[in-house]
Order: structure tokens, then sequence, then C-alpha cells
């Protein structure tokens, strides 16, 4: 066990870094797999406990094993600190991913409580977090199943529909959808597959089937192949955008940005990229990996400065934890307890 002390006397001590294997509902099952490895940080202050959780990012060659290690081998180095100035070397010590997400997280959540705030307070909102539209995500199909998913999703209450591209009939995959739920809203994650395609000609035809926003059109590093296009769809980069410092190399080329907490490595560096795109006039896009509703919490509270959430993680789980978000008519809405 990591102790590391505060400058006020005080000690904080991470109490465990631990992985977790939570259960796939069982119609995500074929997308996901069986079950999800989750990295769960937990510190302790005086008389207060912080918890944070990240999902391993398979694009960064993360396991929930060498996240949790990161967190161990991190905490040994946070000796002498208080819990911001602990939380501001956890991102000199960790790279951006699921290990510096979830301790950056439970540090914010231990900080909240030592000075009797709510988590969103602290982070500098306004007033509390409120219920949001979430999107769905439709898992790949045929047009037909497709439609067939869409129409359930619409009538479930979703107006908001993600569909992903996958390189096979994506224009009829996306046709189907439509058809399926004539009133939804579409965004489509292009997921960097059109590095090599006729990108205003795939814009369009998707803008005449009512899709509102394209996420991540190309691959990262390329993306000045979208200076000379004016799509009439916003471009969101996704992957292309990880820290703050990305918004000023990428930023001429989209129209808003799609933050992921494990992506950024935590909420602290979310919230610098969420200032820099508000400062750069970008839309900003809240997502999550597939988690639990403790992963869900600090994106919930960024979500709040969204046009676009997707923070349907836990509806993937066969359970959540307790206490966890309330989904209902497609709206995602502050923990129960």
């Amino acid at each position: 066990m990591a102790v590391f002390a505060y400058d006020r006397g005080m000690t904080i001590q991470l109490r465990s870094a631990r992985v977790e294997r939570w259960p796939i509902a069982a119609g995500f099952v074929a997308v996901h797999g069986a079950h999800i490895d989750v990295i769960v940080a937990e510190v302790a202050g005086e008389g207060a406990i912080g918890r944070g959780e990240g999902t391993p990012v398979a694009a960064l060659g993360e396991d929930a094993a060498t996240c949790r290690d990161q967190i161990l081998r991190a905490a040994a180095h946070l000796g002498g600190l208080d819990t911001a100035a602990a939380r501001a070397a956890v991102q000199e010590l960790l790279p951006p991913g699921a290990a510096r997400n979830a301790l950056d997280c439970a540090l914010w959540e231990l900080e909240a409580k030592e000075k009797g705030l709510r988590l969103w307070q602290l982070a500098g909102c306004d007033a509390a977090p409120t219920a949001r539209v979430t999107a769905y995500t439709l898992l790949p199909g045929s047009p037909g199943a497709m439609a067939e998913q869409a129409a359930t999703a619409e009538a479930d209450g979703y107006g908001l529909l993600r569909i992903e591209w996958t390189g096979d009939n994506d224009r009829l995959r996306v046709t189907g959808a439509r058809k399926g739920a004539p009133n939804a809203r579409l965004i489509v994650d292009a997921a960097a597959r059109w590095g090599e395609a006729d990108i205003l000609s795939e814009a369009e035809a998707l803008a005449d089937l009512g899709v509102e926003m394209i996420e991540q059109p190309v691959p990262v590093g390329a993306d000045a192949l979208l200076d000379p296009v004016y799509a009439p769809v916003p471009f969101v980069a996704d992957e292309s955008c990880q820290t703050a410092a990305d918004v000023a190399r990428i930023g001429a080329f989209y129209d808003g940005l799609h933050i992921k907490l494990d992506q950024t490595g935590g909420l602290t560096e979310a919230l610098r990229i969420a200032d820099a795109a508000d400062a750069a006039g970008l839309a900003i896009m809240v997502g999550s990996a597939v988690s639990t509703s403790l992963a869900i919490l600090p994106a919930f509270v960024l979500a709040q400065r969204a046009k676009w959430v997707d923070l349907g993680g836990p509806t993937h789980l066969a359970e959540d934890r307790e206490g966890g978000f309330e989904y209902r008519g497609g709206r995602i809405g502050p923990p129960v307890a």
C-alpha cells in the first residue's frame, strides 16, 4: 500500500488499485464479449474516501492489469502532496489512459469531500448537473436489422441514435436506421475510415439522410485532409484530440471535439480540453466506454457543457453499481442515491 502525506500534516493512502470484472448484458455480448475489465483506484484521506474508474483503451495497447500496476507505481511518488498537488503530479507521472483517469478522478472525489463540496462545484459548474439526452449506439447489422434496432430504440424513447461506420454497405445501413426511426436525430462515427474516400460526397450523402454530425472521418495525423472540405455536416474529432494542446493543432479542421475521460486520462485534462474548445468556438461531445456508473460520474459533470452526449456505458452491463445513474426515455439522469 502506498502512503503519501499532506503538507497540512494529514496522510492520504492509496487504499487499492484493483481490477474488477463486470458481466456484459446478453444483447451486447456479441460485440463486447462476456465481460469487461475496469480498473478502480481508491484513495483515502482524513475521514474521506475517493474512488475513480477507468476502462482500458485498446487503441493505446492497455489492459487492466497494466493499468493497475501503473497506478501503484505512480502513488509511490506522491509523498508530501495535498490532493490538488497530487492531481497535478499525476498528470506528469502517468500518460493519458485509463490508469490516469481512475487515479485522477479518485483524487477529484477525495478533494471535493475534504472541502465539503460536490464534484460539480469543485469542477467550477454554476449549478447541479441535470438529466441529459444520451445517444444509443446501434449494433452493426444489415440495413433491415438497423431499421429494426432503430425503431425499437426510438420506441424506447431514444431520440439520438449513433451509427458506427464499418466499411460495409454503410450508406445503406444509415438509410435503414433512418427508415426505422424517421424522427430520431442521427450521428455517425466514421471511425477514421474516410482517408481514401471522397469526403465531401460521403458527408453530403449523410446530410441527405438527416445525419447531424460525423465523428473522426479521417485517421489520426491525416486531419488536414478536411481542410478543403466545406461539408454540410459538422465534423467532430475523436482520437485526434487527446490533450488540450491538440486543440490548436487540429481545431481548424473540425467543428467539435469528442471528449472521453479514458482517452484524456481523467477529468483534469478533459476540463482543459473543454476550455480550449470553448475558446476556439468548437462544440463538445462527451462519451464513455463500457463502464459502471462510477466512471460516468465525472463525465456527467462535463456533459453539462456538451452539445452531444454518449454516456450509455452502464446500459451495456448485465448490472450496474448500486445507486447508479438512471436511464429513462433516452436520457441519463443523476445517480439514484
